[in-house]
């Protein structure tokens, strides 16, 4: 997995690309929950990303909690087919806000 960040009118914007695997979501998982325990508003855009499993929902799972607990944005974009299937089997599509593109997470969350 690569993990790239970037902030856009005070939301941090993470992209991914590759695998997100037990082996990877430890470091997917660090660098959201520092963002959200900071306070900030996050979108992360998932276009390239070719495999989820469920240790990487859990990162998102976890991010997302957190940052309602603290009152800050969450949201996906640009979620890949492979993803947003994983999402869809297991309902979190119903949760997460997911939007198609970045612009429109970062104008959604800015707000």
């Amino acid at each position: 997995m690569n993990l790239s960040t970037r902030e856009e009118n005070g939301i941090v914007i993470f992209e991914l690309d590759g695998e997100i695997d037990l082996e990877t979501s430890p470091k997917l998982r660090q660098a959201l929950l520092q963002q959200v325990n900071a306070g900030k508003s996050v979108c992360v855009g998932m276009q390239d990303v070719a495999y989820i499993d469920s240790s990487g929902i859990a990162s998102l799972v976890e991010a997302y909690q957190t940052a309602r607990r603290n009152s800050s944005g969450f949201g996906l974009a640009c979620i890949s087919d492979s993803a947003i299937r994983v999402l869809q089997l297991a309902r979190l599509d119903k949760v997460f806000t997911i939007h198609d593109t970045i612009e429109t997470a970062v104008s959604d969350l800015s707000t």
